[in-house]
Protein backbone atom coordinates (compact mmCIF):
# COMPACT_ATOMS: atom_id res chain seq x y z
CA UNK A 1 0.00 0.00 0.00
CA UNK A 2 2.89 2.34 0.86
CA UNK A 3 4.08 2.27 -3.09
CA UNK A 4 0.52 3.34 -4.43
CA UNK A 5 0.33 6.16 -1.75
CA UNK A 6 4.04 6.97 -2.91
CA UNK A 7 3.49 6.98 -6.52
CA UNK A 8 -0.14 9.07 -5.88
CA UNK A 9 1.42 11.80 -3.14
CA UNK A 10 5.02 12.50 -5.14
CA UNK A 11 2.42 12.73 -8.83
CA UNK A 12 0.12 15.16 -6.89
CA UNK A 13 2.94 17.32 -5.43
CA UNK A 14 4.50 17.39 -8.92
CA UNK A 15 1.89 18.57 -10.78
CA UNK A 16 0.16 20.62 -7.96
CA UNK A 17 3.86 22.37 -7.55
CA UNK A 18 5.59 22.32 -10.44
CA UNK A 19 2.40 23.49 -13.37
CA UNK A 20 3.06 26.82 -11.40
CA UNK A 21 6.70 26.82 -13.20
CA UNK A 22 5.50 25.42 -16.30
CA UNK A 23 2.82 27.89 -16.97
CA UNK A 24 5.70 30.60 -16.12
CA UNK A 25 8.17 28.95 -18.97
CA UNK A 26 5.19 28.78 -21.28
CA UNK A 27 3.91 32.45 -20.74
CA UNK A 28 7.33 33.41 -21.23
CA UNK A 29 7.49 32.06 -24.65
CA UNK A 30 3.98 32.65 -25.67
CA UNK A 31 3.16 28.88 -26.02
CA UNK A 32 -0.68 29.85 -25.96
CA UNK A 33 -4.03 27.90 -27.03
CA UNK A 34 -5.32 28.45 -30.29
CA UNK A 35 -9.22 28.90 -30.53
CA UNK A 36 -11.59 27.60 -33.15
CA UNK A 37 -13.45 30.41 -35.08
CA UNK A 38 -16.75 28.24 -35.19
CA UNK A 39 -16.27 27.25 -31.98
CA UNK A 40 -18.45 29.22 -28.73
CA UNK A 41 -17.73 32.62 -28.62
CA UNK A 42 -17.32 32.84 -25.03
CA UNK A 43 -14.17 30.55 -25.63
CA UNK A 44 -12.40 33.31 -27.50
CA UNK A 45 -11.13 34.28 -24.30
CA UNK A 46 -9.27 31.47 -23.79
CA UNK A 47 -7.13 32.25 -26.58
CA UNK A 48 -3.50 32.43 -25.05
CA UNK A 49 -3.79 30.35 -22.55
CA UNK A 50 -0.95 28.14 -21.73
CA UNK A 51 -1.20 24.62 -23.16
CA UNK A 52 0.65 21.36 -23.46
CA UNK A 53 0.05 20.87 -19.46
CA UNK A 54 0.08 17.29 -20.11
CA UNK A 55 4.02 17.52 -20.26
CA UNK A 56 3.84 17.99 -16.46
CA UNK A 57 1.39 15.14 -15.93
CA UNK A 58 4.00 13.22 -17.90
CA UNK A 59 6.49 13.97 -15.96
CA UNK A 60 4.76 13.36 -12.78
CA UNK A 61 3.19 10.23 -13.35
CA UNK A 62 7.38 9.23 -14.67
CA UNK A 63 8.37 10.34 -11.24
CA UNK A 64 6.07 9.11 -9.00
CA UNK A 65 6.20 5.46 -10.57
CA UNK A 66 9.77 5.69 -10.09
CA UNK A 67 9.66 7.29 -6.49
CA UNK A 68 7.14 4.20 -5.50
CA UNK A 69 9.96 1.67 -6.74
CA UNK A 70 12.52 3.72 -5.31
CA UNK A 71 10.63 3.66 -1.40
CA UNK A 72 9.93 0.29 -1.72
CA UNK A 73 13.23 -1.17 -3.46
CA UNK A 74 11.23 -3.27 -5.99
CA UNK A 75 11.84 -3.90 -9.25
CA UNK A 76 9.57 -2.30 -12.26
CA UNK A 77 7.14 -4.99 -14.23
CA UNK A 78 6.78 -5.92 -17.64
CA UNK A 79 3.19 -4.63 -17.52
CA UNK A 80 4.03 -1.49 -15.87
CA UNK A 81 6.57 -0.98 -18.35
CA UNK A 82 4.65 -1.58 -21.61
CA UNK A 83 1.82 0.59 -19.88
CA UNK A 84 4.06 3.68 -19.62
CA UNK A 85 5.55 3.08 -23.07
CA UNK A 86 1.84 3.35 -24.37
CA UNK A 87 1.35 6.45 -22.32
CA UNK A 88 4.65 8.00 -23.08
CA UNK A 89 4.27 7.12 -27.11
CA UNK A 90 0.89 8.90 -27.08
CA UNK A 91 2.14 11.66 -25.09
CA UNK A 92 4.60 12.72 -27.70
CA UNK A 93 2.34 12.37 -30.46
CA UNK A 94 0.03 15.05 -29.13
CA UNK A 95 3.55 16.93 -27.84
CA UNK A 96 3.96 16.92 -31.99
CA UNK A 97 0.34 18.02 -32.39
CA UNK A 98 0.46 20.78 -30.01
CA UNK A 99 4.10 21.69 -30.89
CA UNK A 100 2.81 22.24 -34.58
CA UNK A 101 -0.27 24.39 -33.98
CA UNK A 102 2.25 26.95 -31.45
CA UNK A 103 4.77 27.08 -34.35
CA UNK A 104 2.20 27.52 -37.40
CA UNK A 105 0.16 29.85 -35.30
CA UNK A 106 -3.60 27.59 -35.78
CA UNK A 107 -5.87 25.78 -33.99
CA UNK A 108 -5.15 22.57 -36.12
CA UNK A 109 -1.55 20.60 -35.93
CA UNK A 110 -1.16 17.16 -37.66
CA UNK A 111 -3.86 16.02 -40.00
CA UNK A 112 -5.76 13.21 -39.10
CA UNK A 113 -4.21 10.80 -41.29
CA UNK A 114 -1.05 11.85 -39.82
CA UNK A 115 -2.25 11.68 -36.53
CA UNK A 116 -4.29 8.61 -36.73
CA UNK A 117 -1.34 6.45 -38.25
CA UNK A 118 1.25 7.22 -35.25
CA UNK A 119 -1.34 6.58 -33.12
CA UNK A 120 -1.68 3.01 -34.44
CA UNK A 121 1.54 2.16 -34.80
CA UNK A 122 2.35 3.04 -31.11
CA UNK A 123 -0.50 0.83 -30.17
CA UNK A 124 0.65 -1.79 -32.51
CA UNK A 125 3.48 -2.00 -30.99
CA UNK A 126 2.09 -1.99 -27.62
CA UNK A 127 -0.11 -5.08 -28.95
CA UNK A 128 1.78 -6.96 -29.87
CA UNK A 129 4.52 -7.11 -27.22
CA UNK A 130 1.62 -7.49 -24.20
CA UNK A 131 1.30 -10.76 -26.05
CA UNK A 132 5.08 -11.53 -24.55
CA UNK A 133 6.68 -11.90 -21.76
CA UNK A 134 4.63 -14.61 -19.97
CA UNK A 135 6.08 -14.99 -16.23
CA UNK A 136 6.40 -17.79 -13.78
CA UNK A 137 2.62 -18.91 -13.95
CA UNK A 138 3.08 -18.47 -18.63
CA UNK A 139 0.73 -15.49 -17.84
CA UNK A 140 1.30 -12.21 -20.71
CA UNK A 141 0.36 -8.67 -19.88
CA UNK A 142 -2.63 -9.36 -22.24
CA UNK A 143 -3.97 -12.11 -23.52
CA UNK A 144 -6.10 -12.63 -27.04
CA UNK A 145 -9.33 -13.25 -25.33
CA UNK A 146 -11.91 -10.59 -25.41
CA UNK A 147 -12.64 -10.08 -22.01
CA UNK A 148 -15.75 -8.08 -19.89
CA UNK A 149 -15.02 -8.72 -16.09
CA UNK A 150 -11.91 -10.67 -16.80
CA UNK A 151 -11.17 -13.20 -19.57
CA UNK A 152 -14.23 -14.48 -21.19
CA UNK A 153 -12.59 -18.36 -21.79
CA UNK A 154 -15.40 -19.08 -24.90
CA UNK A 155 -14.14 -15.89 -26.87
CA UNK A 156 -10.88 -16.32 -27.51
CA UNK A 157 -9.97 -14.27 -30.42
CA UNK A 158 -6.71 -14.76 -33.78
CA UNK A 159 -3.61 -13.13 -32.63
CA UNK A 160 -4.11 -10.94 -35.68
CA UNK A 161 -7.71 -9.90 -34.83
CA UNK A 162 -6.63 -9.80 -31.18
CA UNK A 163 -4.30 -7.11 -31.67
CA UNK A 164 -6.57 -5.22 -34.38
CA UNK A 165 -9.09 -5.38 -31.25
CA UNK A 166 -6.33 -3.49 -28.82
CA UNK A 167 -5.52 -1.21 -31.93
CA UNK A 168 -9.29 -0.07 -31.72
CA UNK A 169 -9.52 0.62 -28.44
CA UNK A 170 -6.18 2.58 -27.81
CA UNK A 171 -7.30 4.65 -30.74
CA UNK A 172 -10.79 5.20 -29.64
CA UNK A 173 -10.04 6.11 -26.63
CA UNK A 174 -6.91 8.56 -27.11
CA UNK A 175 -9.05 10.05 -29.49
CA UNK A 176 -12.57 10.08 -27.12
CA UNK A 177 -10.39 11.85 -24.53
CA UNK A 178 -9.27 14.41 -26.96
CA UNK A 179 -12.29 15.29 -27.64
CA UNK A 180 -13.93 15.64 -23.91
CA UNK A 181 -10.88 17.79 -23.22
CA UNK A 182 -12.94 21.06 -24.66
CA UNK A 183 -13.65 22.93 -21.63
CA UNK A 184 -11.87 24.06 -18.46
CA UNK A 185 -11.47 21.02 -16.05
CA UNK A 186 -13.59 18.48 -17.86
CA UNK A 187 -11.45 15.62 -18.97
CA UNK A 188 -8.67 16.23 -16.36
CA UNK A 189 -11.85 15.39 -13.26
CA UNK A 190 -13.25 12.76 -14.79
CA UNK A 191 -9.98 11.26 -15.46
CA UNK A 192 -8.77 11.27 -12.44
CA UNK A 193 -12.29 9.17 -11.50
CA UNK A 194 -11.84 6.84 -14.09
CA UNK A 195 -8.48 6.28 -12.98
CA UNK A 196 -9.38 5.78 -8.95
CA UNK A 197 -11.72 3.22 -10.42
CA UNK A 198 -8.72 1.23 -12.14
CA UNK A 199 -6.70 1.97 -8.88
CA UNK A 200 -9.18 -0.03 -7.18
CA UNK A 201 -9.53 -2.67 -9.66
CA UNK A 202 -5.93 -3.61 -9.56
CA UNK A 203 -6.11 -3.69 -6.03
CA UNK A 204 -8.74 -5.69 -5.83
CA UNK A 205 -6.89 -8.03 -8.74
CA UNK A 206 -3.55 -7.61 -6.77
CA UNK A 207 -5.53 -9.45 -3.77
CA UNK A 208 -6.96 -12.11 -5.10
CA UNK A 209 -4.27 -12.88 -7.35
CA UNK A 210 -4.37 -16.63 -8.47
CA UNK A 211 -1.10 -16.74 -7.37
CA UNK A 212 -2.19 -16.76 -3.71
CA UNK A 213 -2.78 -20.48 -2.42
CA UNK A 214 -5.39 -19.15 0.57
CA UNK A 215 -7.45 -17.29 -2.65
CA UNK A 216 -10.42 -18.76 -4.09
CA UNK A 217 -9.47 -20.94 -7.48
CA UNK A 218 -12.76 -19.97 -9.09
CA UNK A 219 -12.60 -16.43 -8.03
CA UNK A 220 -9.03 -15.25 -8.47
CA UNK A 221 -7.95 -13.05 -11.05
CA UNK A 222 -5.59 -14.60 -13.83
CA UNK A 223 -3.63 -11.55 -14.30
CA UNK A 224 0.26 -10.44 -14.68
CA UNK A 225 1.51 -6.83 -12.13
CA UNK A 226 -1.99 -5.79 -10.94
CA UNK A 227 0.26 -4.55 -8.13
CA UNK A 228 2.33 -2.44 -10.38
CA UNK A 229 -0.66 -1.34 -12.63
CA UNK A 230 -2.16 0.11 -9.52
CA UNK A 231 1.06 2.11 -8.81
CA UNK A 232 0.32 3.78 -11.85
CA UNK A 233 -2.97 3.92 -11.61
CA UNK A 234 -2.68 5.97 -8.26
CA UNK A 235 0.25 7.73 -9.97
CA UNK A 236 -2.16 9.13 -13.37
CA UNK A 237 -5.16 9.98 -10.46
CA UNK A 238 -2.81 12.06 -8.18
CA UNK A 239 -1.13 13.97 -11.20
CA UNK A 240 -4.56 14.54 -12.76
CA UNK A 241 -5.84 15.64 -9.66
CA UNK A 242 -3.00 18.21 -8.87
CA UNK A 243 -3.08 19.32 -12.23
CA UNK A 244 -6.93 19.80 -11.54
CA UNK A 245 -6.13 23.20 -9.32
CA UNK A 246 -4.76 24.96 -12.08
CA UNK A 247 -6.59 23.53 -15.54
CA UNK A 248 -10.19 24.20 -13.72
CA UNK A 249 -12.33 27.24 -14.57
CA UNK A 250 -10.80 29.76 -15.92
CA UNK A 251 -8.21 27.64 -16.54
CA UNK A 252 -4.17 28.85 -16.60
CA UNK A 253 -3.06 26.09 -18.69
CA UNK A 254 -4.43 23.14 -20.70
CA UNK A 255 -3.95 19.54 -20.81
CA UNK A 256 -3.39 20.11 -25.13
CA UNK A 257 -3.26 17.21 -27.00
CA UNK A 258 0.25 16.18 -24.86
CA UNK A 259 -2.20 15.21 -21.89
CA UNK A 260 -5.34 14.20 -23.44
CA UNK A 261 -4.06 11.52 -26.23
CA UNK A 262 -1.70 10.05 -23.23
CA UNK A 263 -5.08 9.79 -20.77
CA UNK A 264 -6.91 8.16 -23.50
CA UNK A 265 -3.74 5.46 -23.83
CA UNK A 266 -3.63 4.76 -20.31
CA UNK A 267 -7.12 3.95 -20.36
CA UNK A 268 -7.23 1.26 -22.77
CA UNK A 269 -3.98 0.23 -21.50
CA UNK A 270 -5.45 -0.28 -17.84
CA UNK A 271 -8.49 -2.40 -19.83
CA UNK A 272 -6.39 -4.53 -21.38
CA UNK A 273 -3.95 -5.65 -19.07
CA UNK A 274 -7.08 -5.96 -16.31
CA UNK A 275 -8.92 -8.08 -18.65
CA UNK A 276 -11.92 -5.00 -18.89
CA UNK A 277 -12.16 -4.74 -22.06
CA UNK A 278 -16.00 -4.02 -22.47
CA UNK A 279 -16.20 -2.76 -19.13
CA UNK A 280 -14.42 0.34 -19.97
CA UNK A 281 -17.20 1.29 -22.03
CA UNK A 282 -19.48 1.49 -19.19
CA UNK A 283 -16.40 2.93 -16.74
CA UNK A 284 -15.04 5.57 -19.29
CA UNK A 285 -18.45 6.27 -20.42
CA UNK A 286 -18.57 9.81 -21.02
CA UNK A 287 -15.57 9.47 -23.18
CA UNK A 288 -17.69 7.01 -25.45
CA UNK A 289 -20.34 9.45 -25.47
CA UNK A 290 -18.39 12.32 -26.62
CA UNK A 291 -16.54 10.43 -29.65
CA UNK A 292 -19.95 8.78 -30.51
CA UNK A 293 -21.30 12.26 -30.65
CA UNK A 294 -18.74 13.26 -33.27
CA UNK A 295 -19.66 10.44 -35.16
CA UNK A 296 -22.76 10.86 -35.67
CA UNK A 297 -22.44 14.37 -36.43
CA UNK A 298 -20.14 13.41 -39.11
CA UNK A 299 -22.70 10.70 -40.19
CA UNK A 300 -25.58 12.54 -40.28
CA UNK A 301 -23.86 15.97 -41.79
CA UNK A 302 -22.97 13.44 -44.77
CA UNK A 303 -26.35 11.53 -45.48
CA UNK A 304 -28.59 14.72 -44.84
CA UNK A 305 -26.36 16.41 -47.59
CA UNK A 306 -25.82 19.55 -44.96
CA UNK A 307 -28.21 19.37 -41.69
CA UNK A 308 -26.53 18.72 -38.31
CA UNK A 309 -27.90 16.43 -35.84
CA UNK A 310 -26.38 18.73 -33.13
CA UNK A 311 -25.82 22.02 -32.62
CA UNK A 312 -22.19 21.77 -32.48
CA UNK A 313 -19.93 18.10 -31.58
CA UNK A 314 -18.29 17.03 -29.30
CA UNK A 315 -21.63 16.85 -27.13
CA UNK A 316 -20.31 19.49 -24.38
CA UNK A 317 -20.26 21.63 -26.84
CA UNK A 318 -23.55 21.14 -27.85
CA UNK A 319 -24.78 22.07 -24.64
CA UNK A 320 -23.18 25.41 -24.69
CA UNK A 321 -24.77 26.12 -27.53
CA UNK A 322 -27.96 25.67 -26.22
CA UNK A 323 -26.85 27.92 -23.52
CA UNK A 324 -25.54 26.41 -20.66
CA UNK A 325 -22.96 27.90 -18.71
CA UNK A 326 -19.88 26.03 -18.92
CA UNK A 327 -19.34 25.05 -15.35
CA UNK A 328 -22.79 24.02 -15.31
CA UNK A 329 -21.78 21.40 -18.49
CA UNK A 330 -18.31 20.29 -16.67
CA UNK A 331 -20.06 19.55 -13.24
CA UNK A 332 -22.78 17.80 -15.28
CA UNK A 333 -20.75 15.79 -17.30
CA UNK A 334 -18.25 15.30 -14.04
CA UNK A 335 -21.70 13.37 -12.50
CA UNK A 336 -21.83 11.42 -15.26
CA UNK A 337 -18.38 10.11 -15.34
CA UNK A 338 -18.87 9.66 -11.50
CA UNK A 339 -22.17 7.33 -12.06
CA UNK A 340 -20.47 5.28 -14.42
CA UNK A 341 -17.46 4.58 -12.58
CA UNK A 342 -19.69 3.77 -9.53
CA UNK A 343 -21.40 1.28 -12.04
CA UNK A 344 -18.41 0.17 -13.46
CA UNK A 345 -16.51 -1.01 -10.40
CA UNK A 346 -19.73 -2.42 -8.75
CA UNK A 347 -20.21 -4.74 -11.91
CA UNK A 348 -16.29 -5.45 -11.43
CA UNK A 349 -17.18 -6.43 -7.64
CA UNK A 350 -20.40 -7.67 -8.25
CA UNK A 351 -19.30 -10.44 -10.61
CA UNK A 352 -16.09 -11.76 -7.93
CA UNK A 353 -19.32 -11.99 -5.38
CA UNK A 354 -21.41 -13.77 -7.67
CA UNK A 355 -18.19 -16.18 -8.71
CA UNK A 356 -17.67 -16.79 -5.53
Amino acid sequence: MLNWLTAGGVSLLVTLVGTRFWIMFLEKKHYGQFVRNDGPTTHTVKRGTPTMGGVILLIGVFLGYGAAHLFMWSSVSASGLLLLGLVLGMGIIGFIDDWLKISNARSLGLGAVAKFSMQAVIAIAFAVLSLQFPDGRGVTPATNYLSFLRDIPWLALPVVVAVIWMVFLICGFSNGTNLTDGLDGLLTGAATMVFIAYALVNVWQANQYCGYEEVAVNACYNVRNPGDLATIAFALAGGLFGFLWWNARPAKIFLGDTGSLAIGGAVAGMAIMTRTELLVVVIGLLFVLEAVSVMAQVSFFKLTKGRRLLRMAPLHHHFEMLGWDEMTVVVRFWIIAGLSVIAGVGLFYAEWVVVL
